[in-house]
């Protein structure tokens, strides 16, 4: 019979796991990525947070709104909720042509709940966010104040957009006449 008390038991049965335990697995470094959705105005290539885009719909059926500036494409009713549809290449300056990947993204931030028309959606983008670049492209001066740099990849350079400072600024928030 083992006169060990249960104390010592339990010591060692914790030395014989410690021996012959497997070690563990060395942690994998991982690097922080930043999600995007990508989308094209023009020639040039977006891309806006994951978080500052509520969703993506097709150009919706609209009714025009009087007394509006030329970029107000008009308003829409999205599952019951009046959407203003604007044209974001024509509030920065060049009107948009309306095709059949023309999608509208939708904005929903401190009560400016908007949809903005683009020339196409590209996608989800996957940035390591270490790869971020500060500098802004070369790019017409009303796009600036909305830009917060560039990511780059096999498919080009990405334009970061901010739809968040776009929603804040007085020019995209005065529609009328």
């Amino acid at each position: 019979m083992n006169s060990q008390s249960p104390l010592d038991l339990l010591r060692d049965l914790d030395v014989r796991c410690r021996q012959h335990a497997l070690n563990l697995p060395s942690p994998i470094e991982t690097k922080e990525e930043w999600l995007g959705v990508g989308f094209r105005m023009g020639e040039k290539l977006f891309v806006a947070s994951l978080v500052e885009v509520a969703e993506i719909l097709y150009y919706p059926s609209l009714s025009k709104v009087p007394g509006t500036k030329p970029w107000v494409c008009g308003i829409a009713n999205v599952r019951g909720n009046l959407l203003p549809v604007l044209d974001l290449r024509g509030f920065l300056g060049t009107p948009s042509h309306l095709e059949r990947q023309s999608r509208v993204l939708v904005v929903n931030h401190e009560n400016v709940y908007s949809g903005l028309v683009v020339d196409q959606v590209l996608g989800l983008k996957h940035f390591l966010q270490e790869s971020h670049q500060k500098r802004i492209a070369d790019l017409d001066g009303a796009y600036k104040p909305y830009m917060q740099g560039t990511f780059e990849n096999k498919e080009g350079e990405w334009n970061v957009f901010s739809m968040h400072k776009l929603a804040e600024s007085p020019q995209f928030l005065h529609v009328a006449y």
